[in-house]
């Protein structure tokens, strides 16, 4: 890296978070965006960055959340739990099995597939997870519920579909207006570990709808419509009820459906839409937002 950008990136990292995400939102989406009184659907996402519910940070902790998912749906949709140290000992990698999942509950992309245990080491996973704990996720987006998190370290078992691949990921808006209707959306995430990871999104019929999102590409013809759809909706409405919006992302593997998080800020509010008129749209379903 050179000393020029070096430089920028620090500068960058002290701006005032308001800036930094406007600068952020011009890069990204293409526009700077009106703080004051935000409008799209990447405006309102930035507002709740920078002004959260104090629920957030709880139920954005991937531990944490555990306890509202089981309370809400039942403990069977939980992705068992392998451990949750204190901290990664030599102790703790050996009562590892031989596949298995290391994530950290504090941010987004902390997450290590492990097939075969015998291709990693100790070594490997230990320098891997003394990053994650250092790493101040909320520098990275200036989200502001992620600052209240205490960094953990966890494992849980490796869900795998019929072709033995990490599952697609059901990520499901829930949007609820002041009369409570809702307004639902699908994103289909699919080769998420791969060069080509692929984003299709449907509607609560599985309707193929024409949007794009930030560099995901789109597959080539529709997913085929899962039989438990309406078993999938129906969880995921339970969890958001709470809220006015919240995204929420469920696996489902050979049928099984599984909880992944809640997502209160999805892409930070700086994740193009394509076309740009769908920002603008489902700004008109964000109604969780007043200027401060």
């Amino acid at each position: 890296m050179s000393l020029s950008k070096a430089f920028i990136g620090v500068a960058k990292q002290l701006l005032p978070d308001y800036l930094f995400l406007s600068m952020q939102h011009r890069k990204k989406v293409g526009r700077f965006p009106n703080l004051q009184k935000p409008t799209t659907y990447n405006e309102k996402i930035l507002h709740r960055c920078l002004h959260p519910d104090p629920r957030y940070a709880t139920l954005t902790d991937k531990l944490t959340v555990r306890d509202y998912v089981k309370s809400k749906i039942g403990e069977e949709y939980l992705i068992p739990l392998i451990a949750e140290p204190e901290s990664l000992t030599r102790e703790v990698f050996d009562a590892l099995p031989s596949a298995f999942v290391m994530k950290a509950n504090h941010g987004s992309g902390y997450v290590k597939v492990i097939k075969d245990k015998s291709t990693t080491s100790f070594e490997e996973l230990n320098d891997l997870a003394t990053q994650w704990l250092s790493a101040d996720f909320y520098r990275v987006a200036r989200e502001r519920h992620y600052r209240a998190i205490k960094h953990r370290i966890y494992f849980e078992t490796l869900l795998l579909d019929e072709r033995g691949a990490v599952p697609a990921d059901f990520k499901i808006y829930v949007f609820k207006d002041d009369n409570g209707c809702k307004t639902v959306f699908l994103c289909v995430i699919s080769d998420r570990f791969t060069d080509h990871p692929r984003a299709d999104f449907y509607d609560a019929q599985w309707n193929l709808l024409d949007i794009g999102i930030g560099h995901f590409g789109r597959s080539k013809s529709p997913h085929p419509r899962p039989e438990n759809l309406p078993m999938l909706l129906g969880l995921g409405e339970r969890l958001a009820e709470e809220f006015q919006f919240v995204r929420v992302d469920l696996y489902s593997p050979q049928g099984r459906i599984y909880f992944g998080e809640l997502t209160f800020t999805p892409g930070a509010g700086v994740l193009q839409l394509r076309p740009d008129s769908v920002d603008y749209e489902w700004g008109r379903y964000v109604q969780d937002t007043r200027a401060h």
